[in-house]
């Protein structure tokens, strides 16, 4: 039997080695000469990325390899102040490094340039998220080519052009590209696997495609040339065909003049009609200006000053926000403006002339949404059954405004008076958690992943408030999932907050349905345990898909109910069980949600550890994500 000599075996294994070390040296070259293009990330190369160290093994900021570490997998570079372009020829042109990466995420930054369409080399592509950048020009049509791509969110950028034909990736699951600028026609997509589709606040035009029902309008509103459902604007007909066209010319004179004959009666009787109601209401204002003669002799002559506004559901019903005499002349140095920039110089004066839309009655107050004559919107609270003085309320506002958090939507500016307390915010058109989990999913990506970041933002909100404002013991007191409001980049931020208070001295029931026996403990201590039950109820929406109250039965009783009986998997929501999302997962972030609705408040842990509990879940979650990837 030939044997193969011992030189041989260690020529193989060093050409072998030499090859190994010369294709990881082409990879860290690829990667390093990607992030070059990017400027403000100087300290970054030279901490981490640089060419004596391995990107797999001294984990490389942003870079996730292989289980087996000798490939580069996934790449998530987002909110780190990048700018520059985005050139992908370094990561698609790279073979080695083009067959390994599988996931792109440059969100939060300022990138700017174009998607090249070397884009299309990156084969094994699943995951392409770009949003919240600067990057400009067309939407390459060699996306086109990523049969494995599976959700593509390139939206708040400055894309123009068409959108390209993506309906040959049938795996496609998202896409979002929303506040962009593209024109023309929205082409054809695979509807039937899209869950998460996006392409309002742009410019397109024409009909929109058949969705089989499964967007509606908030997924293609602010395109004012686009037409069909589920827009109110109907197509116009189809132009008729030329046979029609010659048709039409031949009208007979006859039903020309029969047709002037209707226009000539229709115009008599507009002006007859017109006649008798100006008629009318001079006869009309007689009366009034007797009435007002008869009032005012009786003394009766200070009159209401309200915000004119039409019933944000009815569009007919007056609002109820007003002010007698003596408050609106007060000087528009009343109304306190709080250190946003947003609203920087708003006088009193501009909320009272402002047209209302009356938004909803809540437990504290009224909501109504106001237009500026700037074009600004904003929302009013009138808050009412409020028993705080002035200078309490005054004090309360400012100490809120010192404790900012990234979600938590701020007050810009509010008015008090004896009888009055408004606090004025930037409007959220995005709408609320409740809307999205139980109304219209508007389009929007709300997947397990998506559900599990909203739980660890709002509990590190409610977290980093409690011990902001722990010595002065404010809670938000009133926290639901109707609360729960997305800015213009749909980051969750928790609303109105602070405007609940609790008296201890009185068993009346507090928030979520619980009363407090007098002097157990301290008012402003239940009222965060109220916080982590409001929280715990959240947590439940996110996992069941149910609301608070459904056909009369309770979401907390009816969970207790289901798993007592051992039936676990019940209780999770149908789309995150056809989604795949772990079931340990779901189970474990349904223990932490259980233990926040315990009936006993001091049972319940505080919002530090229920904050800790929901980003150890989500660590995990990524690890998961990683080693499949």
């Amino acid at each position: 039997m030939n044997q193969t000599p011992l030189w041989v075996t260690f020529l193989s294994f060093f050409i072998i080695l030499h090859t190994t070390h010369s294709l990881d040296a082409v990879v860290k070259s690829s990667l390093i000469n990607f992030l070059s293009e990017l400027s403000n990330n100087n300290a970054l190369l030279n901490s981490v990325w640089n060419t004596s160290t391995d990107p797999c093994t001294d984990r490389w900021t942003g870079v996730t390899c292989n289980s087996r570490k000798n490939s580069v997998s996934r790449l998530n570079l987002t909110r780190l102040n990048l700018s520059g372009s985005f050139d992908a020829s370094h990561l698609c042109n790279d073979q080695s490094l083009a067959a390994s990466l599988s996931v792109i995420i440059l969100d939060g930054n300022n990138i700017q340039g174009e998607i090249s369409a070397d884009i299309s080399n990156c084969t094994q592509l699943s995951r392409l998220r770009l949003s919240q950048n600067r990057i400009s020009g067309n939407l390459t049509g060699s996306l086109s080519l990523l049969s494995n791509l599976k959700r593509l969110d390139v939206s708040y950028n400055n894309f123009t052009g068409a959108l390209p034909d993506l309906s040959r990736i049938s795996g496609l699951t998202m896409f979002l590209a929303q506040y962009n600028q593209f024109t023309d026609k929205i082409p054809q997509f695979d509807f039937s696997n899209l869950r998460q589709f996006n392409v309002s606040y742009n410019d397109l035009s024409g009909p929109i495609p058949d969705t089989r029902g499964k967007f509606d309008l908030s997924s293609f509103f602010h395109n004012p040339k686009l037409c069909g459902d589920p827009l109110p604007n109907k197509c116009p007909p189809t132009p008729p065909s030329n046979l029609e066209g010659k048709k039409s010319k031949h009208v007979s004179k006859t039903r020309i003049l029969i047709f002037s004959g209707y226009a000539v009666l229709g115009l008599l009787a507009i002006v007859f009609i017109t006649w008798r109601i100006c008629k009318r209401r001079k006869s009309e204002q007689k009366v009034e200006a007797v009435n007002n003669v008869e009032s005012a002799d009786d003394g009766n002559i200070n009159k209401s000053k309200a915000f004119e506004s039409r019933d944000y559901i009815t569009g007919e019903s007056k609002s109820e926000l007003s002010m007698n005499s003596a408050e609106s002349s007060l000087p528009s140095s009343s109304l306190v403006v709080l250190t946003s920039p947003v609203v920087n110089g708003l006088k009193f004066g501009e909320l009272l002339r402002a047209p209302a839309e009356l938004l909803g009655r809540r437990k504290n107050g009224t909501l109504y949404k106001i237009v500026l004559e700037n074009g600004m919107n904003l929302v009013v609270k009138r808050i009412k059954d409020w028993a705080i003085s002035s200078n309490d309320f005054k004090l309360r506002m400012q100490r809120l405004d010192q404790a900012k958090h990234p979600n938590i939507l701020p007050a810009l500016a509010f008015y008090c008076s004896k009888q009055e307390k408004l606090l004025v915010y930037e409007f959220q058109e995005n709408g609320s958690l409740f809307r999205l989990l139980h109304g219209a999913q508007m389009g929007q990506a709300f997947d397990w992943a998506r559900r599990l970041d909203i739980a660890a933002k709002i509990s590190e909100a409610l977290s980093f408030m409690h011990q902001e404002l722990g010595e002065a013991g404010i809670a938000h007191g009133n926290l639901k999932s109707s609360n729960i409001l997305f800015n213009k980049s749909m980051e969750p931020c928790i609303s109105e907050y602070g405007l609940m208070a609790f008296d201890i001295q009185d068993s009346s029931t507090f928030a979520n349905g619980f009363k407090c026996p007098a002097g157990a403990i301290a008012a402003s201590s239940f009222a965060y345990k109220a916080d982590i039950y409001g929280l715990g109820v959240i947590l439940l929406e996110l996992l069941t898909g149910r609301p608070m109250q459904k056909d009369g039965v309770d979401l907390t009783t009816w969970v207790h109910s289901v798993v007592r009986e051992e039936w676990t998997v019940e209780v999770f929501d149908k789309g995150l069980i056809s989604e795949g999302a772990s079931e340990e997962r779901m189970v474990h972030l349904l223990q932490v949600a259980i233990k926040c609705v315990n009936r006993s408040p001091a049972t319940r842990p505080t919002i530090s550890q229920v904050a800790a509990m929901i980003n150890a879940i989500k660590e995990e979650e990524e690890r998961s994500i990683v080693s499949e990837a």
